[in-house]
């Protein structure tokens, strides 16, 4: 159950993302839902291998070259699904970078409640 929300608050997240950048397009729920998807698979299994195939690059800057990476997958992800496009790499720099901040805080709302932790308590 928990996948199946991470999968739909992502997919949430990528339908916000064309309002914040503006050379990103998401034609439809059902094409944020299969970039969510693929994302979640290239992020598991082709990511892991290019950190570390770059890890000399990443490490000389200081981890910013992951911020790359990040903006190369997610790129390549719209390069080849119908209906999600990208306007170029900063695009898909800029993109991939409100996409994190978007899904982590839809995440932190949704789960956060979901963990019983919003319940109006107040934590010091």
């Amino acid at each position: 159950m928990l996948l199946i929300a991470s999968w739909i608050v992502n997919a949430v997240a990528l339908l916000a993302l064309p309002y914040v950048v503006r050379s990103i397009e998401m034609q439809s729920f059902y094409t944020a839902l299969v970039v969510a998807l693929i994302l979640g698979f290239m992020n598991a299994i082709i990511r892991p291998a290019l950190v570390l195939l770059t890890l000399p690059v990443t490490v000389l800057t200081l981890g910013t070259f992951i911020l790359v990476i990040n903006a190369l997958l997610f790129w390549f992800v719209a390069s080849f699904v119908e209906g999600f496009s990208v306007g170029g790499f900063w695009s898909a720099f800029f993109g991939a970078i409100v996409y994190s901040l978007i899904s982590w805080a839809v995440s932190t709302v949704v789960f956060g409640v979901l963990d019983g932790r919003g319940q109006g308590e107040v934590r010091m």
